[in-house]
């Protein structure tokens, strides 16, 4: 199953509801949960958790442990937005990023959808800050019993914004090379496999994917330089996002991610049961993780099973309210 955002932890805490959620889905074999803040510095949207306190630890803790009741095994996603942010989340206060390089988009408020801004850029003291800010997370992912920890490097949050030089124009340590832009990603997975050990984490990736402003001038050749590294840590989990219709174009970068990386290789975006048997049977990744069809079918894998019939999750409460669209979908003949 992999991560999305529900937004139903209305105090930044996770709840009983959240709990029962996931447990119901934990026949997925392993779960990644909702991407879930490091520090207050790395909120970026309305309701989501995050597990750098003591009374966060605790609440995650009745999450992992319904899931493992249920057989389950669940990864915690380690989130910071970075410049997906707005000031109305940190007392005014510019969001931070690489460079002070605006996007067009909205964040989701209290207060409602407000435009982003032009984030102010991370001093090197400061980014030395959030990768200490991963590492306690990883370790309070730990005592919070989950099984292994995610990196969430994908859809434009803040190891994004590093990676890819249309949000990173540093001239120091941390920008301008393929090498430089990779180093903050590398000293999270680092900082996390210090905790774990490379098998129990996991990077999550989408390349060419202007989702939150983002671009860069030759993904193949950050991407692939980046995955070669992971591979040299021996990382458990490569979660690569790359759409189902694209193994078969000659922008797909899956094939070279196959040959780079020999750990288990994760493929998401889009897929169904067919598109991912596909992709299995072309050894072209070890499995498979489904997102929004596990919002209205929390029996996913049995349904897979007798090809039963999918049902259709109900937009309007995607995000925020309660039982409502969200632990409330029957399982097969429920």
């Amino acid at each position: 199953m992999a991560p999305m955002t529900r937004s139903r932890a209305p105090e930044r805490i996770p709840t009983e509801l959240m709990a029962e959620y996931y447990s119901q889905r934990a026949s997925a074999g392993l779960i990644f949960s909702e991407g879930t803040q490091v520090s207050p510095q790395g909120i970026g949207y309305v309701f989501t958790p995050g597990i750098h306190t003591e009374i966060q630890i605790a609440a995650w803790q009745k999450v992992t442990s319904k899931v493992h009741e249920k057989g389950g095994l669940i990864f915690c996603q380690l989130w910071h937005v970075g410049r997906v942010s707005h000031p109305a989340f940190h007392n005014g206060e510019l969001p931070v990023a690489p460079s002070a390089i605006a996007f067009q988009g909205q964040a989701f408020t209290l207060q409602g959808p407000k435009d982003t801004v032009t984030p102010r850029a991370l001093r090197i003291e400061e980014i030395k800050t959030i990768v200490d800010d991963f590492k306690k997370a990883a370790q309070s992912a730990k005592t919070a019993g989950f099984d292994g920890v995610e990196i969430h490097g994908a859809n434009g949050y803040l190891p994004a914004q590093f990676l890819e030089d249309g949000s990173n124009q540093r001239n120091d340590a941390y920008g301008g090379t393929v090498e430089k832009r990779a180093r903050f990603i590398l000293e999270l997975t680092d900082a996390a496999i210090a905790v774990w050990g490379p098998e129990r984490v996991s990077v999550r990736l989408s390349p060419r994917n202007p989702y939150n402003g983002m671009s860069d001038s030759e993904p193949e050749k950050t991407y692939l330089y980046l995955i070669k590294k992971l591979q040299e840590r021996k990382l458990g989990i490569l979660h690569f996002m790359e759409p189902a219709e694209l193994p078969n174009n000659k922008e797909a970068m899956l094939p070279e991610v196959r040959k780079l990386y020999s750990g288990l290789l994760i493929i998401n975006s889009g897929y169904n049961k067919q598109s991912a048997e596909a992709v299995i049977q072309a050894g072209l990744a070890d499995a498979v993780s489904f997102g929004s069809l596990f919002i209205a079918n929390p029996d996913l894998p049995e349904r897979f099973a007798k090809d039963a019939s999918l049902a259709s999750p109900d937009k309007a409460t995607l995000y925020g309210g309660g039982v409502k669209g969200y632990s409330d979908y029957p399982k097969l003949g429920g």
